[in-house]
């Protein structure tokens, strides 16, 4: 691909560039710059009525999620456009961080799975921030697998009903505490192989029955939730795909999240390029250090693939084709180049770097709280060990993992030794 505008591209930069200047919420700049990952992107106000204010701002513009049919709240933009917008909105994109898993994992399974009538009534309020979305899928007792799942979801009145009743448990839910709507992965089947008996729904998250537990993480923020469903009722109508075929549907969601992720994940590389610019060891800046020279060459050339890596993802969404299991590579690059620099970046700092001052978030509060949060990043969206597996088996064509469950029923795997 050629990055250089041509003369359409550098028209619609020059307009994007206008509005974004004419519209933004420039009162919120200074927040959102020294905002770092792990941190929230405001830390005065309402995080979530500021996100939303100014995601209804682009839409009523045409300038929420560019790349969507504009019969669903978009602007039908090439991924040329798509990924223009992303570099001059800048900062501002920080808000955009409590709809990245509606957008940009479940709009794509609403758009292939979900009824017309389902797509014109919920894309548009996703697409405007109105609504937010939450995806259920861990579980407690499944881990990684997420084909493990016990969750159940029980058709009332047989074949002919048109109600399921679901019952269980998920975790790890980013976001559902502040969600209207959720999608969530269900067993229906336990006589069948693990994958075979599954079946995905979407719900409304103030159904009767939904108990959220907000979940107290190490950096003393609460994003996860555990998600409680004690015979919660949902409409056939809002299944998504065949009954049974929910691991099909879930693959669009995995393969869209492993995108969406890897491509929006910060790598901490210009904060910490910028900190090593201006930090003094005691023998000069760290920049002038060799060593550190060399840390600084290797992330650069890892965040410079991720980032051409994701723009080659973008076109080939443009031409129909659904996100790949490459998508895998830049997830798993993301996640563990991020905690290697804000690891680093501590070191760097010595004793200082345990201390937190609220006053200078550029140094080492930034860090901190970049390395609190960074383990969950090699979890969420499948785990270093799974992403491996699926570059193994389906980018690079080695032989499948050994799995001593294949095709065995759900209900005859066995759960614990004796």
């Amino acid at each position: 691909m050629n990055f250089d505008d041509n003369p359409s591209e550098a028209a619609f930069r020059a307009e994007a560039r206008a509005w974004i200047q004419a519209n933004a919420p420039v009162q919120l700049r200074d927040e959102l710059e020294l905002a770092g990952f792990g941190q929230p992107p405001l830390r005065s106000g309402d995080v979530l009525a500021a996100s939303k204010a100014w995601q209804k701002t682009k839409a009523d513009a045409g300038w929420a999620c560019l790349h969507w049919p504009q019969e669903y709240g978009g602007r039908g933009a090439s991924p040329i456009e798509r990924v223009i917008w992303q570099q001059e909105e800048g900062v501002y994109g920080k808000l955009a961080g409590m709809f990245i898993i509606g957008q940009g994992m479940i709009a794509p399974t609403l758009m292939a799975y979900a009824a017309e009538e389902h797509k014109r009534r919920y894309l548009p309020p996703l697409a405007s921030g109105q609504e937010v979305w939450c995806q259920l899928f861990s579980e407690p007792a499944a881990g990684s697998d997420l084909a493990g799942l016990r969750t159940r979801a029980e058709r009332v009145g047989g074949d002919s009903g048109d109600e399921w009743v679901i019952n269980g448990q998920k975790i790890w839910t980013s976001g559902a505490h502040y969600s209207d709507f959720g999608m969530i992965l269900t067993r229906t089947d336990a006589g069948v192989a693990k994958h075979d008996g599954l079946t995905m729904f979407f719900l409304d998250m103030k159904s009767p029955g939904i108990e959220i537990r907000p979940i107290k993480q190490v950096n003393g923020q609460s994003g996860f939730n555990e998600v409680f469903f004690n015979d919660v009722r949902v409409p056939d109508h809002q299944r998504l795909g065949g009954v049974g075929q929910g691991w099909r549907v879930s693959l669009t969601t995995l393969m869209n999240e492993r995108m969406s992720i890897g491509a929006g994940m910060p790598t901490g590389f210009p904060e910490m390029l910028d900190f090593c610019s201006q930090f003094d060891t005691g023998n000069g800046l760290a920049i002038d250090d060799p060593a550190v020279r060399a840390k600084l060459a290797t992330w650069a050339v890892r965040t410079s693939g991720l980032k051409y890596t994701a723009y080659r993802s973008i076109s080939a969404l443009s031409k129909g084709q659904t996100p790949g299991p490459e998508n895998s590579i830049g997830k798993l690059v993301a996640g563990s180049t991020l905690q290697e620099i804000a690891a680093f970046a501590l070191d760097l700092q010595g004793a200082s770097g345990v201390l937190v001052d609220g006053a200078q978030p550029s140094a080492s509060a930034r860090f901190q709280a970049m390395l609190l949060r960074s383990p969950a990043t090699r979890i969420e969206g499948g785990t270093d060990e799974i992403l491996r597996n699926i570059i193994a088996e389906r980018v690079l064509g080695l032989p499948a993992d050994m799995r001593a469950d294949r095709g065995l029923p759900f209900n005859q795997i066995p759960t614990r030794t004796r």
